[in-house]
């Protein structure tokens, strides 16, 4: 007889196995199929957002996350671009995530993806309604009205085969994704022809050679030859293990090219260095027409994948874990609905669209423009102002030529949003304290002393931070009734009222913002059952919706 579940995960890299720890904490039993019995130990992924800190948070083990990392406390997360190589006299290092700060509850983190992996698989273990697959393959799926069916294998002797069923299935399983080609869902993106290479190598020299910039974590080289495509050294260490992403020929291989040679144009001076693992892989942006079809979703690398720029890709398949999971959780415990299981691709698929095309493919092809038009050698003054207006932006080149405070990824027009009709879903915002439909609810300290974040419920959280009336009372009685679950702070005529510029806020479960607005609505049930995605249109714009 098939095992049941209420959720079966395919791939369990990190983006699986956090979506396991979502559900698990819910309430919702699931089991997670991976085909890797412990952690690839290779540095990619190091860079984790203030965002995806907070997950952690709600995930209870970001203090172990933190524990885990390999760079000494405190040690400066930020990066450096160079023209040509590491000792050129042009380079810069601009203010990063720091600006954007004060916005989120948690603050940023650096360290290699396996042991960001690792946490996760710990957390997720102590979960009774986990169940960990490991050192299995998914060889087929098949979905109907009344559930998924998953056809797994073990990968050793005796290769005993099990189908396990659920009510949903994920695919987090990786840019060959089994579950979204069997779904037949299309991938797209720029395609830039070009093969690159992943090193991963140990040099104490490379260390000390970098002694001219201030304590940083990665060093980028914009190199006329490349073309615009990015060469960068990463730290895994202080002192000795980096990595390293470059272009190379069509023809190169692990065993007749001179990668030595490579790393050493890349930093201009020369260096002994143990190479340690030597990948390939392709400079091209893929993104998922869709990210549902009937009783199955993709996530992460499976529904979305990118070169190794900025930081997005680990991030963002976090985000769309979380994303994905409450809304699963709310379906399977009767308050979600069909409406709020298709807004997770709703929300999502654009977020990346708008990441790819305008700061990973418009960041490569600016960069080309800028070394095919500027050269210190050709002219040197030209190149100069050239130069200096680039790198004056604080790092617009990254994010979409709005710097770091403007990359704010927003919902403002989904469907199960109580925000401005037509608005849109869009990675371009203004980071705000303001509490704005759509947007993610910055952190506040409320009269008590605690932040607004340590208050947020599991479900949905209603902020009352004016007069408390009979309305309060009326929203909780129509939570009731529709079986949402809603955490009421009340906390009036605090200093987190003027933040917000609201004295009613209603938030999600993933900490962003449904509505806020002078007044409570007088029909609440209209309000909530527009945001679990049980309303067939959406509600008019008024003067007391944000």
């Amino acid at each position: 007889m098939a095992r049941r579940y209420q959720v079966v995960i395919v791939g369990g890299g990190p983006v699986g196995v956090a979506l396991a720890v979502e559900l698990g904490q819910r309430g919702i039993s699931c089991v997670v199929v991976e085909r890797h019995l412990a952690t690839q130990r290779i540095p990619k992924g190091q860079n984790l957002s203030q965002r995806t800190l907070e997950h952690f948070y709600f995930w209870h083990c970001v203090d172990e996350l933190r524990a885990a990392r390999i760079l000494p406390p405190g040690y400066p997360i930020g990066g450096a671009t160079a023209y040509q190589n590491l000792r050129s006299q042009y380079w810069y290092a601009p203010p990063g995530r720091e600006l954007v700060g004060a916005y989120y509850f948690q603050a940023n983190e650096r360290l290699p993806q396996y042991l960001t992996e690792e946490v996760l698989r710990k957390r997720s273990a102590a979960l009774e309604n986990v169940t960990h697959r490991y050192g299995c393959v998914a060889k087929s799926i098949e979905q109907d009205e009344a559930g998924v069916r998953v056809l797994v294998a073990d990968e050793t002797w005796p290769y005993e085969e099990e189908v396990l069923e659920g009510d949903y299935l994920v695919g987090c399983d990786g840019g060959r994704s089994l579950v979204r080609e069997t779904l037949g869902i299309e991938r797209h993106g720029p395609d830039f022809g070009q093969k690159m290479c992943l090193l991963v190598f140990r040099s104490r020299e490379f260390h000390e050679g970098l002694a001219h910039f201030p304590e940083l974590t990665t060093y980028r080289v914009l190199d006329p030859e490349a073309g615009g495509v990015w060469q960068f050294f990463g730290r895994v260490d202080v002192g000795e293990s980096w990595f390293f992403h470059g272009p190379v020929p069509r023809d190169a291989t692990r065993e007749d090219y001179d990668f030595q040679a490579m790393l050493e144009r890349a930093a201009g001076f020369s260096f002994k260095a143990e190479i340690d693992h030597v990948g390939f892989w392709e400079l091209r942006i893929e993104v998922a027409e869709r990210y549902r079809e009937g009783r199955a979703f993709i996530a992460g690398d499976a529904a979305h994948s990118h070169p190794p720029y900025g930081a997005f890709g680990l991030n963002t398949g976090l985000e769309d874990a979380t994303n994905l999971g409450w809304k699963l959780a709310a379906t399977l415990q009767g308050w979600g609905s069909e409406g709020l299981l298709d807004s997770y691709s709703e929300e999502r698929q654009p977020i990346f669209v708008e990441t790819a095309e305008l700061i990973i493919a418009d960041g490569i092809v600016r960069d080309r423009e800028f070394l095919e038009a500027f050269s210190p050698e050709r002219d040197a003054a030209a190149f100069e102002a050239a130069w200096a207006e680039m790198t004056g932006g604080g790092g617009a080149q990254g994010y979409a030529g709005a710097g770091v405070q403007g990359y704010e990824p927003h919902y403002a027009g989904s469907s199960v949003v109580a925000g401005d009709v037509g608005a849109p879903i869009s990675i371009r915002g203004s980071h705000s304290h303001a509490a704005l439909a759509g947007h993610h609810l910055s952190p506040q300290l409320l009269r008590s002393g605690r932040n607004v974040f340590e208050e947020l419920g599991e479900g949905f959280t209603l902020l009352v931070l004016g007069p408390d009336d009979e309305k309060v009372a009326a929203f909780a009685a129509a939570a009731g009734a529709t079986a949402v679950p809603l955490t009421i702070v009340r906390s009036p005529g605090d200093e987190a009222r003027a933040a917000y510029e609201a004295p009613f806020i209603l938030v999600r479960p993933d900490q962003y913002v449904v509505w806020s607005g002078e007044h409570l609505p007088d029909d609440p049930e209209e309000l909530l059952a527009l945001v679990t995605g049980r309303a067939a249109q959406p509600l008019p714009t008024s003067s007391s919706s944000r």
